[in-house]
């Protein structure tokens, strides 16, 4: 029994190790959490797919910055290291990329959309169209 205890003690503590990593700098969120986020006050929305994309569907109030762009080291440079961002794409796999990027770059407070417009809109979510 007192093994068992060590073990759990073990498990927690690494428990509260990975999850104190992820709040600082960036969290993944699924699509009702990340839309939350966007209406928070303060919270700026990037979408990082492609201006195509971005202008056949986009979240409300979004900006569009493509993360696989020639300009999207020079464009997130302009940004405020200190805000926060939501980043987001179609699946997730880009705006995980771009989280990276912002991150290394110093950005410190950046949420992820895990899996993209691909959850939002089979949630139900709304897009805007331009």
């Amino acid at each position: 029994e007192e093994n068992m205890k060590k073990q759990i003690a073990v498990i927690v503590s690494a428990l509260l190790i990975l999850t104190g990593c992820s709040s600082s700098g960036s969290a993944d969120l699924g699509a009702a959490e990340f839309q939350a986020k966007t209406l928070e006050g303060g919270v700026t929305t990037i979408d990082v797919r492609t201006p195509g994309e971005f202008f056949l569907g986009h979240i409300s109030g979004a900006m569009n910055i493509d993360v696989e762009g020639l300009n999207f080291d020079s464009e997130i440079a302009k940004l405020d290291k200190n805000a926060t961002y939501a980043v987001y794409c179609r699946s997730g796999r880009r705006s995980a990329i771009a989280v990276k990027k912002m991150k290394d770059a110093g950005f410190k407070n950046l949420f992820n959309m895990k899996a993209g417009t691909e959850e939002w809109s089979a949630a139900g979510l709304p897009l805007v169209a331009e």
